[in-house]
Order: structure tokens, then sequence, then C-alpha cells
């Protein structure tokens, strides 16, 4: 929009006159150019650029790429290594396997009706890949019903079934994985119903199948991964800064739900609501998360925080320092006790050994770490299609001695992890424990473990202002 001057008018003002109106025409445009929706979309839409965030559409292409690639490149050696020769996948609508959920191609937001999947190992001709039902799901699942020759969804299964004559038929139930427990009662009742008794007693858990398909991670996913650690920890940043904090003036409250609109913001999700501690010298406050707590110079600040994108997850735990009006750095104390942390990182992920038990991780880890002076408390875990996903286990933060289950599972290679812990260190000049509590995401793969991004070894600064 443009603000068009009278000439005649213009022509009767002093040169000073005419140079004033001249600004306050500028300063008009510019105010309606800077202020308008449209400036906003696009400053918007810019960040999102910088961050390769994508748009639906090609998010979707990603996806589905992704799972093409799965389920030809991975799940054949997954079947074979489980030796199962049939796996099936049954859901009702709302009511969704948490692994079925991650078959689905991108365009669908759940199960329709009662979906059925059916993977059959064939041999050298590779994984057939059917779904029971009207129609094919995406370009994986060739549909292997016609319900006008047979009305009767579950005869169709068992017909299906009888033309493959598995040894093996996998379906998801579990003791120690609830993601690898999907199949609800009444959905195996009604399978029973119809599988005559030679192939009931071929029936078996999928849990180490499944299992391996949520923790294995395929190149592709490490590299989106890796970007999508590198803008939680941006975020991260931002959020622990003066464009964010005004202390003494700024809520742990503000702050929690500052990480919530951010994440809106960009078109992405979290999985859990990220949470602010904030501890400080006054010996009655320990590591509190009173949204009311007004932020002030001196705090020491904890975030743990991750997103959820591409039917991936990230998360992190980083700290930071309120620096008061006199400091440029943050007290040795706390960088000392960062250190310590850091210490217990490398412990930890230095006893990361193919065929190792997640028990004896952490057990080795904790007992290294107690002879070095460390007080150590150990809680990491898988990562991927889920948060807190299924795979090897390293404590939890109310079992330190081991994790019956998911802890005696070994570790393998190409799977990803949160490595998340904490310390307690001892401080004079707090008088009381200060916690540090860390969790980067990392990959184990060829023997070692590698972190998706730098790990935080420096607090993060906050000016006071």
């Amino acid at each position: 929009m443009t603000i068009k001057t009278n000439q005649n008018y213009c022509s009767v003002l002093s040169f000073g006159q005419h140079k004033l109106l001249i600004f306050i025409v500028l300063l008009i445009n510019f105010l309606l150019l800077y202020t308008s929706p449209a400036f906003a979309t696009t400053v918007k839409n810019k960040f999102k650029t910088e961050h390769n965030i994508l748009s639906m559409q090609q998010r979707s292409l990603v996806i589905d790429n992704i799972l093409d690639k799965r389920v030809k490149q991975l799940l054949p050696g997954l079947m074979r290594q489980a030796n199962v020769d049939m796996w099936i996948l049954i859901s009702r609508e709302y009511n969704e396997d948490p692994i079925l959920k991650t078959f689905l191609p991108a365009t669908w937001m759940g199960a329709r009706r009662r979906t059925i999947l059916v993977f059959t190992d064939m041999g050298k001709a590779g994984i057939s890949a059917q779904a029971i039902a009207r129609y094919d799901v995406g370009s994986i699942f060739k549909k292997a019903w016609d319900k006008e020759k047979q009305p009767d969804q579950m005869q169709a299964l068992l017909e299906l079934i009888k033309a493959r004559n598995p040894n093996r038929i996998a379906i998801n139930q579990s003791s120690d994985y609830e993601l690898a427990d999907g199949l609800v009662a009444s959905e195996r009742d009604l399978l029973f119903s119809y599988l005559p008794t030679q192939y009931r007693e071929r029936i078996v858990s999928a849990e180490p199948l499944a299992v391996s398909w949520l923790e294995t991670r395929i190149k592709e996913e490490v590299e989106l991964l890796t970007e999508m650690v590198a803008l939680t920890k941006t975020i991260i940043k931002q959020g622990f800064s003066n464009e964010v904090i005004r202390p003494r003036k700024t809520t742990v409250g503000d702050l929690v739900w500052w990480f919530r609109d951010r994440v809106s913001q960009l078109g992405l999700q979290t999985w859990f609501q990220p949470s602010i501690r904030l501890q400080r010298k006054y010996k009655k406050l320990g590591v509190s998360e009173d949204p009311s707590l007004i932020i002030l110079p001196g705090d020491f600040l904890h975030v743990d925080f991750g997103i959820s994108y591409l039917r991936l997850n990230t998360d992190i735990q980083q700290h930071a320092y309120v620096l008061k009006p006199e400091e440029t750095t943050a007290p040795k104390f706390l960088q000392n006790a960062l250190k310590q942390g850091n210490q217990l990182q490398d412990i930890l992920t230095n006893n990361f050994v193919v065929g190792r038990s997640g028990n004896e991780i952490l057990s080795r880890t904790r007992e290294q770490a107690m002879l070095a002076g460390i007080k150590p408390m150990i809680y990491s875990h898988p990562i991927g299609s889920y948060g807190h996903a299924a795979g090897t286990t390293i404590g939890k933060w109310d079992s330190q001695f081991g994790v019956p289950g998911e802890g005696d599972r070994a570790l393998h290679q190409d799977t990803a992890y949160a490595i998340e812990l904490n310390v307690q260190v001892a401080s004079a000049e707090w008088q009381k424990d200060i916690s540090i509590m860390l969790e980067e995401n990392a990959i184990f793969s060829r023997d070692k473990v590698s972190y998706l991004a730098p790990r935080q070894t420096e607090l993060m600064l906050i000016n006071y202002k």
C-alpha cells in the first residue's frame, strides 16, 4: 500500500518540511508492510525454511519413502533373525496397535474399521506385504480381500494363512514391552476363534521382531534425527536467552508455555509437556518446577524438552545459568558440576558393547562411577518412533539395580538412545547438593556411541537485564 501526496501542496513546503513529509510517508509504508499478516507469514515461513522444516506434503513423501526402505531393506532380516514366517497385525479404528501405526502410509491417521496387515517371508522372493482390506494400504500393502466373493474378513485372513502355510505366526503380545503388546484381547479371541488347532499351535509372540523393528534405525532416519536434534537444541538456546527470559519478570510457567507455543509456531509437536526446573542458593528450595517461581539472577535452570517430526522424536535436557549483574560467567562450582555429568556420560557410553544387556551396562557404569567419586543415577532409554521407545533399557530413575524384562535385552547395532542421567554434586557455596540432569540423543553403530549433535559441555548464560 502506498500513500499519494498532493503535488501542489508539496510545492509550497520548505525543503526541510518536504523532507519531513517524505520521512513520514516512508514510515507509514514501513509500518503497514512490516506489521501486516502477510509479512508475519513470510517471516514465519522463512524461519521454517532456514530450519529445513518441510510442508505437510513434503513430509508425507519423506515418511512414505522411509517406510518403503524399512520394509524392503530392514524387515526381511529382522523376520529371519526372529525366526518368524508370518507377522499378523490387527487393529480397529481409534484403538490402534502402536506398531501397526508405524506401518501406515503418511496419509492414514489411523486404522480404518478393522485393519489387518500381514507380512509373509517368501524366501528369495522377499517379504510379501498384504492387507486384508477392500483396498491397498498405501503403496506397500496390496489388498488380499474381495468382500463380494468372501464377505467375512477374518475368513479371508484364514484363507491367506492356509495358502502360505507358515510354520511360525507372530502376533503382538508381550509381557515386557507395552509397545509390542498391541493386539487387544477381543481381537486375539476373534483370531483364535477362526484358527484351526494346527495354526493356533504355531502362534508365537512377536516381541523379538516387534522390538527390533521399533529400535533399529536406517541411514535416512539417522540423518533426520541429526537435523531434529540440532533443531531441538536451537529452540532450547532461544528459550534460554534474553529474547525470552527477563530476570525478575519471567516465571517458570511462562518459559514452559513459551516452548509449547514455539513448537506450535513451527508447525511441529511435542510428545510430552516440556518441564523447567529451577535451583538456587536458598537451602529450603531444592529442584523446583513451581510454575509461579520468578526467574532471578543467580538461578540455575534446567529444561527437559523434545519434539515429534516425521514420525521420529527427540528428548534433550540441558542447563543454563542466569548471570548476576556483576558476573560474566557461571560460578566455577556449577561449571565443575557439569563436568561431573559429562564424566558420567563417558563412563556410560564406554560400556556400550553389542550383546551386553541394559542391566549389565547399568551395573558396570554405576560401579565405575562410584569408584570415581560420582553419585550416579542412570535412566537411559531407546528413542525413535516413540519417545520412550522399546529396546535395551538402561535403568529407570526408581530402578537403579536393574529393570526386569526391558533391561535384560541385549544391545544391538544401529539403535538410537536418549543418554539420560543425573549426578548429585555437593556444593559448599550453596551448602547443598547440586543436581546435574543431562540428556543427549545418540546412535549406537559400528560398536560406538555417536552423539547426534555436540553434547552440552558448557553452561548456557542468560544476561541480567
